[in-house]
């Protein structure tokens, strides 16, 4: 496995639903918790830059081993196209990109661990880096899917009950 596909994922679902009324949800940063396995909150460091490219944005992680949270900056915010952060500002990019089909709109979820982000972790945890990456690239791949099929489940219903 080459180091690109170590630090790069992403999957797609099809749901029931515009792309329009996914980036709603999505881009609710303040939902997150609905859906995410490890992010059980978030709140915008400003309300009046709410959604916007260059707002900051705090998120409350938790695990069984530990609870911690980020502060995270949004890069793209173009409603029913793609809805982008990066965790610190240069660590690690998520984001989720929408593309109408037949069936309603492909939901794409990404994730990318940035050179900055590999930096850091081998400054924060020295020989213990690969290790800590690895363990974070695990998590991505678990929770991507989990959080697409919650993002699916919740958008649906919202769009069957009107």
């Amino acid at each position: 496995m080459n180091q690109n596909s170590i630090r790069h994922h992403q999957e797609s679902v099809t749901v029931k639903a515009s792309a329009e009324a996914l980036y709603d949800l999505v881009s609710d940063i303040t939902r997150t918790g609905e859906w995410s396995p490890v992010c059980t909150s978030c709140w915008w460091d400003h309300e009046e830059t709410a959604g916007q490219p260059g707002a900051w944005f705090t998120g409350r992680n938790e695990l069984p081993q530990r609870t911690w949270e980020t502060r995270s900056q949004v890069v793209a915010a173009e409603r029913g196209r793609e809805f982008a952060w990066v965790v610190g500002g240069s660590f690690v990019r998520w984001g989720f990109t929408m593309t109408p089909v037949d069936a309603g709109t492909t939901l794409t979820e990404s994730w990318e661990f940035l050179p900055d982000g590999v930096a850091m972790f081998e400054e924060k945890f020295g020989d213990g880096a690969p290790a800590q990456i690895a363990d974070r690239t695990r998590q991505a791949h678990h929770g991507i899917p989990v959080t697409l099929a919650a993002i699916k489940r919740i958008a649906e219903s919202i769009d069957a009950n009107g």
